[in-house]
């Protein structure tokens, strides 16, 4: 079983462990709710280290993820990042992930911990000239600190001004070792940071912000129980459960994802036939007044069609929460286009009982008041303030 740098810490603050992916990870510390609600309310830290970190780099090193990757990866400026897909000849989703540019041509590629060797062999398969594949995730953490107050509390630990990073923009910390950075991306659909560091700089930021003086902020550590809650509510995909080989871009909703003009990529043959063709299922959330939470695998049912006596199966859940926010459940999953439509009313049965949802727009939660900063150029390090610059401008 694979543990993490802080694997003594989560059991020493008494966490509930399980297996995920054969990595030792916290499923959660005092209760999913309670950690639930400190991510929307104040702010819940989250390790994260069991993620893939992959480094490509060299003079080629956007045009191989450009051939790999259905965004237009040459289009992403230095200091930022790109959520994408990798895709399989057949257009199938073998993975989701985020690449981060973080040099001229040096970009870290964060992938799902059970595609990690997979996807690091796909990428060695396909580099183009003198370009370097590296997996640098041995011996480095990956925190995700989470929450409306997020931005004060990073820039009280780290000493250092984070509020001008806007979303999806990232900086290196000089003060914490070479290739650790800050990226203002997340998990949870609200405003948050990931940061990227040495096993020996996370664990002292992990006992930094869980000290007394952050503790009365509200922080708490996350596990993963929550997490799937809070990416839910956000309508966020989770790869293994909504998206897999099986699936495309366009299924699974994620067409702004995909740059079709930008030049050649795996599995762009395949999506120009679905984009003239059109698609037999596609995603959808909804969410049900009462009941059970839907669970992976049941399937979705409407009402009787015009000529047919009895309703009929039209798709099929891929995952399912009770939403501590919203105070119902809600559900993910594909059914036939015709029955995509927000307001259409769908069904699961459980033990013989029949319960009646809603398909809905997603995302089912959305932030209210998200403090952003200024959008701009991403400072080029995170050093030591001026005095007065660690004021916070709302975007």
């Amino acid at each position: 079983m694979n543990r993490t740098a802080l694997h003594s810490r989560h059991l020493a603050l008494g966490a509930k462990m399980t297996d995920f992916h054969d990595w030792d990870m916290p499923l959660y510390y005092t209760s999913i709710l309670e950690e639930h609600k400190a991510v929307r309310q104040a702010a819940g830290l989250f390790d994260i280290s069991h993620m893939g970190q992959v480094l490509v780099t060299g003079p080629q090193a956007a045009q191989t993820l450009n051939a790999v990757m259905v965004s237009d990866i040459t289009q992403v400026g230095e200091g930022r990042a790109c959520y994408t897909l990798m895709l399989n000849e057949a257009g199938g989703i073998l993975d989701d992930l985020i690449v981060y540019r973080i040099g001229e041509g040096d970009y870290l590629v964060i992938v799902n911990c059970s595609n990690r060797a997979g996807d690091v062999a796909w990428l060695q398969a396909h580099r183009e000239g003198r370009t370097t594949i590296t997996d640098i995730s041995q011996g480095r953490s990956i925190l995700a600190l989470q929450g409306p107050l997020a931005c004060r509390l990073l820039e009280q630990s780290l000493d250092a001004r984070v509020a001008g990073l806007g979303r999806f923009e990232m900086a290196p910390i000089r003060t914490m070792g070479p290739e650790a950075c800050i990226a203002r991306t997340g998990y949870t659909g609200g405003d948050g940071f990931e940061l990227f560091l040495q096993d020996r700089h996370a664990q002292r930021l992990w006992d930094l912000l869980l000290s007394g003086r952050t503790l009365e902020e509200g922080v708490q550590p996350v596990g993963l129980g929550a997490r799937d809650t809070l990416r839910i509510e956000a309508g966020l995909r989770l790869y293994g459960a909504d998206l897999d080989t099986t699936t495309s871009p366009f299924e699974a909703g994620l067409d702004w994802t995909v740059a079709l003009n930008k030049g050649p990529f795996i599995g762009q043959e395949v999506l120009l036939r679905q984009k003239r063709e059109g698609l037999s299922r596609v995603f959808i959330g909804f969410e049900l007044s009462h009941g059970p939470v839907p669970r992976g695998g049941m399937e979705l049912k409407t009402g009787a069609a015009e000529g047919e006596a009895a309703e009929r199966t039209v798709g099929v859940v891929t995952s399912g929460t009770f939403s501590p926010l919203l105070n119902k459940p809600l559900g993910l999953g594909y059914v036939e286009p015709s029955s995509s439509r927000p307001g259409t009313t769908v069904t699961i049965t459980v033990r013989s009982q029949r319960y009646a949802g809603t398909v809905v727009k997603l995302p089912f939660w959305r932030p209210t008041d998200r403090a952003r900063a200024s959008v701009g150029a991403a400072p080029a390090a995170l050093s030591n303030p001026q005095p007065g610059s660690r004021d916070v401008h709302p975007r």
